[in-house]
C-alpha cells in the first residue's frame, strides 16, 4: 500500500524548507506533499488563520489518503498545528506522525517572552534579515542553506500566527493521539521544555534528541532526519492494513 508523506513547515518559512526530505523520499517513489501555510511561501499575501491553517493540513491529508496511507510531519508551528489536527477529536485518516521541534507548550510567559523577541527583532533594519542570514550561514550545511528562504520570509504572517497558537489544546490532543508517533527535537532546541511530558502522553511515541542540533533539525541535520522518515516509512508498511 502506498505511503504519502504530507509535510507542514514552521513559521515564517514555506514549504522549500522540505527540499531535501523530498527528494530523499522521491529517490525511494514515495509521493509526498508540501503545503504552504495561510501567509506564508506562495500565500504571502493572505492572512494567517487557525481555521485556514487546519483547513490546509486536512486538504492535503485527505487527497493523501485516498491513495493509501498517511504519514504527517509538522515543524516548529507546522508541528505543534499538526499536533492538534491529529489530535481532534474526530480523529483524520493519518496513520504516522512525525512532530519536529514542537514540545513546548505555546502560552504564558514563554510566549509572550517569544512574542517579544521576535517583534523587536522584527523592527531592526531590514527587519533583521542580515542578523538571520549571518546565523543560517554558519549553522547549516551548504546542501540546505537556501532552501529554509527559498520560498520568502513570512514576517507579516510571525506576530498573529504566534498570538493564535496561545488556544491550542495541545495536552489533550496529544492524549487522543492513537497512530505512531516520532518526536524529534535538536540537542540545542528552545522548544524541548516539555518533551518528555509530551512523549509520555502518547501511548506509541518514540523521542528521538539529535545532538549538536538546533531548532532547526530538518536542515541542520538533513541525512539523520531522513532517517526518521525511513523508520516511520517502515513502521507503516510493517502495521497490518486498517480495518
Amino acid at each position: 500500500m502506498t505511503t504519502t508523506v504530507v509535510m507542514v513547515h514552521g513559521i515564517r518559512t514555506s514549504a522549500t524548507m522540505w527540499r531535501a526530505q523530498r527528494e530523499h523520499l522521491a529517490a525511494r517513489d514515495v509521493p509526498s506533499i508540501a503545503v504552504d501555510l495561510p501567509g506564508h511561501g506562495t500565500r504571502m499575501a493572505e492572512t494567517f488563520t487557525l481555521e485556514a491553517a487546519f483547513a490546509t493540513i486536512d486538504d492535503a491529508v485527505r487527497r493523501a489518503a485516498e491513495r493509501g496511507r498517511v504519514l504527517l510531519a509538522g515543524h516548529s508551528m507546522g508541528g505543534l498545528l499538526s499536533i492538534e489536527y491529529v489530535g481532534g477529536e474526530e480523529r483524520p485518516p493519518v496513520d504516522g506522525f512525525i512532530a519536529a521541534s514542537c514540545t513546548a507548550i505555546p502560552r504564558g510567559l514563554g510566549l509572550r517572552t517569544y512574542r517579544t523577541l521576535a517583534l523587536g527583532f522584527d523592527r531592526l533594519p531590514g527587519r533583521g534579515a542580515r542578523i538571520s542570514e549571518w546565523v543560517l550561514d554558519r549553522t547549516l550545511p551548504a546542501e540546505t542553506r537556501a532552501d529554509f528562504g527559498a520560498g520568502g520570509y513570512a514576517y507579516d504572517a510571525q506576530d498573529v500566527a504566534l498570538r493564535s497558537l496561545s488556544v491550542l489544546d495541545l495536552l489533550a490532543a496529544l492524549r487522543r493521539i492513537e497512530v505512531p508517533t516520532w518526536f524529534v527535537n535538536g540537542q540545542y532546541d528552545q522548544l524541548r521544555l516539555n518533551e518528555r511530558l509530551f512523549a509520555s502522553l502518547v501511548p506509541h511515541s518514540e523521542l528521538i534528541v539529535v545532538p549538536r542540533t538546533s531548532h532547526l533539525v530538518t536542515a541542520m541535520r538533513p541525512r539523520v532526519f531522513n532517517a526518521v522518515l525511513d523508520l516511520a516509512l517502515a513502521t507503516l508498511e510493517a502495521a497490518p492494513p486498517a480495518s
